[in-house]
């Protein structure tokens, strides 16, 4: 029995090849428009998405990695009647780098720093950064910084790195020294004189409002111990687990018996923006706490991580909807050239229903054969789409406005798998469709009166 299933499927199979040969110029004409539909869609899709997922990318490395745990320390109110503070700081680092190594989870790196913001005051200029202290002799950072001018080797005490567009604002050279005006994390006013070690490439806008100087020299002059730091990030291998692996961590962290925020409370009180939720399990003289409580936060918990988010799957669903739109057109066309093959086959099918083929086969051949020329021509229009994809990402486009969706100057594109088989499956759902009825009357058809049929 199931050879001869798969004898009679080979035989239908070689006969809708050979008739799609049979008229080149309208089958290659179908074969064109479907190639188009699902070229514009495929691009449009990639495309988009690629821009998005860069998007994404810079906001990463501007919150230092898609999970972030952060320490919290709750500061007495130094008045009566004034309220306490929360700060960032994480005096055991060892801790949660210990957590990570135990618990399994795979990530290509991670990282601790402090960052506070502040001001830069260089002869009447004034700028506001993001001061960044780093461990500068880790290779993975060091080979991140496109040196314009100056490099690691002015690095020093109190030395600072800056972008390009900083040091244009300000006018500022390697070697020259500015004021950087901060406030400690208990609220005092800090500050202190830095020297341009390096001037850096600033590939976006997020790049241009960075600057980076030594962890320790920063953690002292805003109030934290030498060998702490306020942020641990970890860089995911696969990002989209970044909220079920923020939640396995904080699982780690309460069943270690440590102080730790609540996700599931956090989403049920702002589910709109779950760092908000957050923030407040945190807030207020109810909530009060000794030593350390830990956070952990990822990327799409704030309000722009679920942007983007959200826009990648828009992207996902408006290219779905054009594709399903440009298919129905040509499906039209396809069920109207499968009305006049019918119409021209009509003695063809009589001979072989005479011989002894059956309807169920004689209605396959008809959806076999447009299903081959839909899945040829979408196959070549994703071949085209990749191929033009991939010479426009090697193309290096200076467009600053765009920078922020760009890669080091260079458009990038992003096809999801998923999305392409899901256009697969519908391509063929409306192929089978558009072909229906043509199929079902030649199965219905009558040998006899077929073969008495004259054109």
């Amino acid at each position: 029995m199931a050879k001869n299933y798969f004898e009679k499927k080979a035989i239908i199979y070689k006969m809708a090849v050979k008739n799609l040969t049979r008229q080149k110029r309208r089958n290659i004409i179908l074969a064109i428009a479907i190639a188009i539909g699902f070229f514009l869609v495929t691009s449009l899709d990639g495309f988009v998405s690629g821009m998005a997922n860069c998007l994404e990318d810079q906001f990463t490395q501007l919150m230092g990695g898609s999970v972030l745990i952060n320490g919290l320390e709750k500061i007495p109110a130094a008045e009566e009647d004034g309220k306490s503070k929360v700060i960032h700081v994480v005096r055991d680092g060892d801790y949660i780098k210990n957590l990570l190594e135990k618990s399994g989870i795979k990530y290509t790196s991670y990282s601790c720093y402090s960052t506070n913001s502040g001001s830069m005051i260089f002869e009447g200029n004034k700028s506001v950064v993001q001061l960044y202290g780093r461990d500068l002799t880790d290779p993975t950072l060091i080979e991140s910084f496109q040196f314009i001018s100056g490099g690691m080797e002015n690095i020093g005490p109190n030395t600072v790195i800056i972008s390009e567009k900083t040091a244009e604002a300000m006018n500022l050279e390697v070697g020259d020294q500015f004021i950087f005006q901060t406030s400690t994390v208990y609220g005092q006013r800090a500050v202190t004189d830095l020297t341009v070690a390096g001037i850096i490439k600033a590939n976006n806008f997020i790049n241009t409002i960075q600057a980076y100087t030594d962890i320790g020299e920063l953690n002292t002059l805003i109030g934290l111990p030498e060998d702490g730091f306020t942020t641990f990030s970890v860089y995911l291998t696969n990002k989209n687990k970044q909220v079920s692996i923020a939640a396995q961590i904080e699982d780690l962290i309460r069943k270690d018996g440590q102080n730790v925020t609540s996700r599931i409370t956090a989403m049920q009180t702002n589910p709109s923006n779950i760092s908000r939720g957050f923030e407040k399990q945190l807030e207020g003289e109810e909530n009060q706490w000794e030593g350390t409580k830990w956070s952990v936060e990822a990327l799409y918990d704030s309000v722009a991580g679920q942007g983007l988010k959200k826009a990648v799957l828009i992207v996902h669903i408006v290219t779905t909807i054009v594709l399903i739109v440009i298919l129905l057109i040509v499906m039209v066309g396809i069920s109207n050239t499968y009305r006049m093959i019918l119409y021209e086959r009509i003695r063809e099918i009589g001979t072989m229903r005479a011989l002894g083929m059956e309807g169920k086969m004689t209605s396959k051949l008809f959806t076999t054969e447009a299903v081959i020329l839909c899945i040829f021509g979408a196959v070549s229009g994703l071949i085209i789409s990749v191929a033009l994809l991939q010479i426009l990402s090697m193309i290096p486009f200076n467009i600053e406005i765009l920078s922020l969706f760009m890669r080091n100057g260079h458009f990038t594109y992003l096809l999801s798998p998923v999305s392409i088989i899901i256009q697969y499956v519908i391509l063929i759902a409306l192929t089978t469709l558009a072909v229906l009825g043509s199929a079902k009357k030649a199965a219905r058809m009558n040998p006899a009166e077929a073969l008495r049929t004259f054109k």
